[in-house]
């Protein structure tokens, strides 16, 4: 007997069709005696969907966060809803539960909630009624019982926690993809597919663009020491395990993988004084907002006047509410002016390997100055290296890298 968390993304249940595909693998390897919950996302482009219609009442909906979270999680109810039916047309006992229903207690930080505590009693009663239990990914309620989801591929992070709470003998992701790959496949043909990668690896490869986890359910997984199964929703062949530490997989790769993100926009704050607290009043303000920032660079514009440029990432889709943040706080800094880029991209690679392997950031740029592509902003951690350019050149610059550092045969 063993107690399973199984998570589907939406291009594995979108179409009732695929709902009906999932059922039917799940009812066919679901031992006697097991105990499955299924974390399901919205259907295909559900959410993308909900957010076009919320951008037709207003061009920046985001400002109404309490008000889009209840619009997104009604994404995730048709889906489980429509996939309980799927079991019970199989003749198997199954319910379907909410986020709230199922438990998971989240901060009140409407779009980008995060998970505070999990009391999944419901969970297990259902199960020990001899229910697959099918509960919403991506949201959780927060202490007024408001819904509030977990930001974009919050289903991950559903599943994870909730496989910890269970204390369940394994998590799995299917997902359209057969595991997790040296580059994005849809990109580069030979991205080569990884048995293990470790937490710590996966985490940085997900903040850095690599779509198939959240960063934070690699967290949570790695807190709660659960290894990850990543496998596809339309094969059955092994995926990819993510573990704190290898086992069988081999070594001999520098990087473990490259990783782009196209949904980021470039922010210059220009000609601000270059005085003790300016970086803290600019970056708190956009704190506030829980607008995260990345790839921060400050550089001295004049240094008889002593004034700087500011220059910094932020999410696409927090690019209005951080126009407003950046522009106030200009005004107060008399500032020169505020530029916006949205035509660019981050490229980076990541591994464990490049700590003690001298030359790693110079390979990278050799490869992208043969191709004739600008480096506009660099910034480094331990493990990985990014690189902003223009989002024109993002799929060679993602093919060359790759190529210089995974080589052919």
């Amino acid at each position: 007997m063993a107690l399973i968390v199984k998570k589907f993304g939406g291009s594995s249940v979108g179409t009732t069709e695929k709902i009906m595909n999932v059922a039917k693998r799940i009812v066919n390897e679901k031992g006697k005696d097991d105990k499955v919950v299924v974390v399901v996302s919205a259907m295909g482009n559900t959410t993308d969907e909900l957010i076009e219609l919320a951008n037709k009442i207003d061009s920046n909906p985001y400002k109404y966060t309490r008000e889009m979270d209840m619009l997104l999680t009604t994404g995730e109810q048709v889906s489980i809803s429509l996939l309980t039916m799927a079991f019970k047309s199989l003749g198997e006992k199954a319910v379907s539960l909410t986020g709230s229903l199922a438990g998971i207690k989240t901060n009140a930080v409407h779009t980008k909630g995060k998970i505070l505590d999990i009391k999944p009693q419901r969970v297990l009663d259902e199960l020990d009624k001899g229910n697959i239990v099918i509960v919403a990914g991506f949201q959780g309620c927060d202490q007024l019982g408001d819904p509030v989801t977990l930001g974009r591929g919050g289903s991950d992070t559903s599943a994870v926690a909730l496989a910890g709470a269970l204390h369940a003998d394994s998590c799995e992701i299917y997902t359209d993809v057969e595991g997790i790959y040296s580059a994005d496949p849809r990109i580069v043909k030979n991205a080569r597919k990884m048995k293990e990668i470790t937490y710590y690896e996966m985490l940085e490869m997900a903040r850095l663009g690599s779509g198939v986890m959240q960063p934070r359910s690699v967290e949570v997984g790695q807190l709660m020491n659960i290894p990850i199964h990543v496998r596809s929703t339309f094969t059955n062949k092994p995926g990819t395990i993510i573990r704190e530490e290898y086992t069988m997989e081999e070594k001999g790769f520098v990087i473990r993988g490259v990783s782009h993100d196209d949904k980021v926009a470039k922010i210059a704050v220009l000609g601000v004084p270059n005085n003790p607290g300016i970086a803290y009043s600019i970056f708190s303000a956009l704190a506030e907002k829980s607008i995260d920032v990345d790839m921060i660079v400050q550089s001295i514009r004049n240094i008889e006047k002593n004034v700087t440029d500011m220059v910094f990432t932020v999410a696409s889709e927090d690019l209005s509410t951080a126009k407003e943040v950046v522009d106030k706080a200009a005004g107060d800094l008399n500032a020169i002016g505020v530029l916006i880029e949205k035509d660019v991209a981050k490229v980076s690679i990541v591994g464990v390997g490049m700590l003690g392997s001298p030359g790693i950031a110079a390979r990278m740029f050799g490869a992208l100055s043969k191709a004739g592509i600008n480096i506009d902003v660099i910034s480094t951690s331990e493990i990985s290296i990014s690189c902003l350019i223009k989002s024109s050149s993002l799929k060679e610059a993602v093919n060359i890298i790759h190529n210089e550092f995974f080589p052919e045969g």
